[in-house]
């Protein structure tokens, strides 16, 4: 007498396909609302240290290095935060630019992500 076990079956069923391509979804939904807030902090980010890096931004004035940040944000098309939202302070004779900001993002009806950035250009 033959008493072969039966193979067992692998693979997802029906369902897991359908829970898991939802998932899938559910994060690539969450990704692409994510990923721009992240991109406007490293542009903001860069702007800093190109600020405070720039020669002729070693000895000027606030006003002249917001004056440079806004010509910058025109270009970088910075939307987050505005000249009047960054804080500057001295290193060694070398201007820090440094700023708070926020940004809400809706996910659905009353839900919403608060995403909370402190761009710097110290350490840079």
């Amino acid at each position: 007498m033959n008493t072969a076990m039966p193979m067992q079956q692998r693979g997802m069923s029906f369902g897991g396909f359908i829970f898991g391509a939802f998932l899938l979804v559910i994060c690539a939904i969450f990704g692409f609302r994510l990923i721009p807030a992240y991109i406007q902090d490293a542009t903001i980010n860069s702007t800093f240290t190109q600020i405070s890096r720039d020669p002729n931004m070693q000895n000027a004035t606030a006003h002249d290095i917001l004056q440079s940040f806004d010509r910058h944000s025109g270009v970088d098309d910075i939307t987050a935060i505005k000249s009047s939202d960054i804080v500057i302070s001295s290193d060694g004779g070398r201007p820090v630019l440094s700023a708070s900001y926020s940004v809400k993002i809706p996910v659905a009806g009353n839900i919403s992500l608060l995403l909370e950035f402190n761009p710097s250009s110290a350490g840079h």
